[in-house]
């Protein structure tokens, strides 16, 4: 069951995809289409999960669930990255690849291998300063309060001198 994302509790579990580019106009809307006809029918062991969804920037999925009402299972959850694995394939998109960080600079959106990452961090070229996409939260009120936070903040800061 699709609700609103403001509706969901700050316990809610949510699985954060980052797209290796941002998606088009015509896309998102095709992708909302997508994303809502999936988590309308998402279910663990045929009960409902009250889920919802948000697109940032037009660079990353955000599902949500709410584990309190029924929390997901097995199947379910490999049903959710079979998805996400269609959803790759159809937008000629990597959205799956934990390797490669996003970060800003300025108002532009980063999307680079990690190596490449510290790398930059070496040369000085991010530092604690750089905004970075923490994607590892693990619930709603993380993503609110410590997705989107400098480097400094972030287990990123492992590659900061």
């Amino acid at each position: 069951m699709l609700i609103p994302f403001k509706d969901l509790s700050d316990e809610s579990r949510v699985w954060i995809y980052q797209a290796s580019r941002t998606f088009s106009k015509e896309e998102k809307t095709d992708l909302i289409k997508e994303l809502e006809n999936f988590l309308n029918q998402w279910t663990a062991h045929g009960a409902d999960l009250v889920t919802s969804y948000e697109i940032p920037y037009d660079r990353f999925i955000v599902i949500a669930l709410n584990e309190k009402v029924q929390g997901a299972t097995g199947c379910s959850i490999d049903s959710s990255v079979r998805f996400i694995q269609s959803l790759e394939e159809k937008y000629k998109i990597q959205l799956l690849d934990k390797m490669n960080v996003t970060h800003k600079n300025g108002s532009e959106f980063l999307y680079t291998p990690l190596k490449e990452f510290r790398s930059l961090a070496k040369k000085r070229k991010v530092s604690s300063n750089t905004i970075v996409f923490n994607n590892l939260v693990l619930n709603k009120a993380e993503y609110l309060s410590h997705w989107e936070v400098p480097a400094g903040q972030s287990w990123h800061s492992r590659f900061i001198k």
